[in-house]
């Protein structure tokens, strides 16, 4: 599937009918190998799969209903249809023959087939809704006939599926249907059974006739049904109506039945049997759902939501590791790879995945990351693949980003804009840290050639210009802002900010670095950091107990007061801060998770914070800077 076009159902509205107008329609442009949806719950992914399970229907024997609660709900009420196209380019000579009578041709002769299906709303107050399914752009072409659906249908695996009540025996299981469309199958309802032939049967269905032959013909089963015949049934008996019962097998010898008595298990090395856990179960039942989109004529399509459910992060990766697989080679018989179509809330899975791979779904929008769809740059997608990790990837799931350099920039920046009354938590932010060198290239990824991601993204990044009076030791090849001037100051921040755009907007310190700007800003701020960097200096040697934590408080506060005495301007009280710091014989990130504990007890504003970071916070939890 190519394409994947819907209005007004679920969280997809009406498309655009005049130029300037918002179109809430989907579009959604598909790869052929592996496409994974992710975003934050409600944003759309669900509705996505459940668009392609009505058009398309699935393999699985779960029906779904249109209800009410499917028709877009907008400013104007309910609306009274729902349009959900599923488009397939590209087709082979093999598939143009199959649907032959049932394809569109484009301006260019280019076939394609289009599978339209609309639902309109009859009889709300009892539910009653109108579907069809036909084909053409605009459901006005052939409807789709029982052998073309049959080999249109999908794969669907739920969330939080009962992988062990699938794989297991009864009327209509799961497993079932898997082993009847599997080729080898093909012969298996042959019944070769004789009574009189010593060759025993070779199919499924001679060796289920064989089994009701010999339990019926069994010793201890001919005398109940003897004894049942005479001295119960006999007595029943009117004229000429006697009635006679024989004891057989419960069931008709079909391979359907034969296949619905089997299950599927694991099993130790020695060969028995042990309950396993529910992860295990469903890497097992996703193997069985594999095993026989492998052998589809077809290109085959899957659809799964969650496949992390149950499964610990290294076998996530390992199950996303089969999946791009069979996405990306040729199965058996040179047949088509599978097409996957997943969604996900695993860092792990996002983590493991190409970003060209990956589609972000924010409040009922799609924005593909491959390639002509981002600002990023081939150099760009190559840094990406080797090192987008599972904390960075947590990035796809927020509804605010903060990118910063360092780790104590993480531990601190959430505690302080907690402090201030902007909870990061609340609105959804994340705090990633992507290094010095790799800041715009991941910022990119929320930078579009089109319609841009409503995903605020601050970079919050150090100035690295060291203010007047600053040892040679702790400036190293820094400028000092106070021989520069105004204009080459500009020049310098506006290189740091020189990749903004979109959502995307980067915040400069206004002096030097984290841990200086906080110190210098205030004095209820510079105590605060100075308790910090004299904890983190002790803790160097062993961490302090609460009896040592307030006598390092106690001096900290000492100094302090004394330079405050000494007419010490910020600025100077600063560099002595910060020095320890600058100098490697106090921890940064330590420091910060002192800083961040001692927030608890102290009482700030946001005169007390450097103005650059109360402008990145307002920005990501959507306030009006100042």
């Amino acid at each position: 599937m190519a394409h994947l076009r819907v209005e007004n159902f679920r969280v997809f509205g009406a498309a655009a009918q005049n130029e300037g107008e918002r179109d809430a329609s989907l579009n959604l442009s598909l790869t052929a190998g592996t496409n994974v949806l992710v975003g934050e719950n409600d944003s759309g992914k669900t509705a996505i799969i459940d668009a392609i399970r009505l058009c398309l229907q699935t393999a699985a024997t779960d029906y779904y209903r249109v209800s009410q609660d499917d028709f877009h709900l907008g400013k104007d009420g309910r609306a009274e249809t729902f349009t959900i196209v599923c488009g397939f380019t590209d087709l082979s000579t093999e598939e143009q023959a199959v649907f032959l009578e049932l394809l569109t041709h484009d301006r260019s002769g280019a076939a394609w087939l289009c599978v339209t299906f609309k639902a309109q709303r009859m009889d709300p107050v009892r539910n009653r809704v109108s579907v069809t399914t036909r084909t053409g752009p605009d459901g006005n072409g052939p409807a789709l006939d029982g052998a073309a659906r049959e080999l249109l249908r999908a794969t669907y695996l739920r969330p939080l599926r009962d992988a062990e009540a699938e794989l297991r025996s009864g009327r209509g299981s799961r497993l079932s249907q898997i082993l009847a469309g599997y080729p080898a199958m093909m012969n298996q309802d042959v019944d070769d059974f004789s009574p009189e032939s010593d060759d025993p049967p070779s199919t499924l269905v001679g060796i289920l006739r064989r089994a009701e032959h010999d339990i019926r013909n069994n010793n201890a089963v001919s005398e109940v049904s003897q004894d049942i015949n005479s001295a119960y049934l006999r007595r029943f008996a009117i004229g000429d109506d006697v009635l006679r019962a024989k004891i057989s097998v419960a069931t008709d010898a079909t391979l359907a039945r034969a296949l619905e008595r089997l299950e599927l298990n694991l099993f130790a090395e020695s060969d028995e049997w042990t309950r396993r856990g529910l992860g295990y179960n469903n890497a097992l039942f996703m193997a069985a759902e594999l095993l026989l989109l492998g052998k589809s004529e077809l290109a085959p399509l899957l659809l799964i939501e969650e496949p992390e459910a149950h499964l610990h992060p290294q076998l996530q990766t390992r199950i996303m590791d089969l999946l791009r697989d069979k996405a990306q080679s040729p199965q058996e018989g040179g047949r088509a790879p599978v097409q996957v179509i997943l969604t996900t809330h695993s860092p792990n899975l996002a983590s493991s995945t190409s970003v060209d791979c990956l589609t972000l779904v924010v409040g009922g929008r799609t924005f593909p990351l491959r390639r002509g769809f981002t600002r990023l740059t081939n150099e760009d997608y190559a840094f990406l693949t080797r090192f987008l990790d599972v904390t960075k990837a947590n990035m796809f799931f927020a509804r605010g980003l903060a990118m910063v350099e360092g780790d104590a920039e993480v531990l601190f920046l959430p505690a302080l804009a907690a402090a201030l009354g902007m909870p990061f938590n609340e609105h959804g932010v994340s705090v990633v840290n992507v290094g010095h060198v790799g800041l715009f290239r991941y910022s990119r990824v929320f930078q579009r050639r089109g319609e841009q991601i409503p995903v605020p993204v601050a970079c919050i990044r150090d100035r690295d210009l060291v203010p007047a009076g600053t040892s040679e030791k702790m400036r190293g090849e820094l400028k000092c802002w106070d021989e520069m001037t105004e204009q080459e100051i500009a020049a310098h921040v506006a290189d740091l900010t020189s990749d903004d755009g979109g959502p995307v907007k980067t915040f400069v310190s206004n002096w030097w670095t984290l841990e200086y700007d906080l110190a210098a800003t205030s004095w209820t701020m510079a105590r605060l950091m100075h308790r910090a960097a004299k904890l983190a200096s002790v803790a160097e040697r062993s961490w302090p107990d609460a009896t040592k934590t307030d006598q390092v408080i106690a001096r900290a506060d000492k100094d302090i007061d004394e330079w405050e005495r000494q007419d010490l301007t910020l600025e100077q009280a600063a560099l002595k801060i910060y020095r320890p710091l600058k100098l490697n014989s106090a921890s940064k990130s330590i420091t910060a998770q002192f800083a961040a504990q001692l927030l608890a007890s102290t009482s700030l504003t946001e005169r007390d914070v450097p103005p650059y970071l109360v402008d990145a916070f307002k920005h990501l939890c959507g306030e009006v800077a100042a």
